[in-house]
């Protein structure tokens, strides 16, 4: 299986990783490294690559980071090494969920790239979508009230 690592400032990693194991169940091989403004840089990236290890089962890790350019994908691109080692900036939850779900099966470089692209496909605004404002085939309208907009 691959081993997941997400990095990000602030709590967001554990925020991602609770919202991941909301939707497709409790995870194993999964660290979080959380980066503030005070830390010691060089403190995270061994924490990063202390994760990295202990994840690992022997089919490769993604590091997950939350912008690209960001300290955490800074961090994380000297880590990584394409064969056992990829890093991923602008981790999102359909690109997580998808990842989660396929890395027991599928070997590093395709799990990136299925996952990336889902990723990628999930975004949309409204405003450019044909039937903005519709619910969705099978579900339900959200009621006024329940939506926050009603007595």
């Amino acid at each position: 299986m691959i081993g997941l690592v997400l990095v990000t400032h602030g709590r967001l990693a554990e925020e991602l990783r609770a919202a991941m194991e909301h939707v497709v169940g409790a995870q194993d091989a999964v660290a979080t490294v959380c980066i503030f403004p005070e830390d010691r840089m060089e403190a995270r990236r061994e924490d990063i690559r202390a994760s990295i290890a202990k994840v690992d089962q022997g089919d490769g890790v993604v590091v997950l980071t939350d912008i690209l350019g960001g300290t955490p994908s800074n961090l994380a691109f000297q880590l990584c090494d394409h064969r056992r080692v990829e890093v991923i900036a602008g981790v999102n939850l359909p690109l997580l969920v998808k990842l989660a779900k396929i890395r027991g099966t599928e070997p590093l470089a395709e799990a990136v790239a299925h996952a990336t692209a889902a990723g990628r496909k999930y975004i949309a605004c409204a405003a450019e979508m044909p039937d903005a404002g519709k619910a969705n085939v099978g579900e339900a309208p959200v009621p006024a009230v329940a939506a926050g907009r009603g007595s």
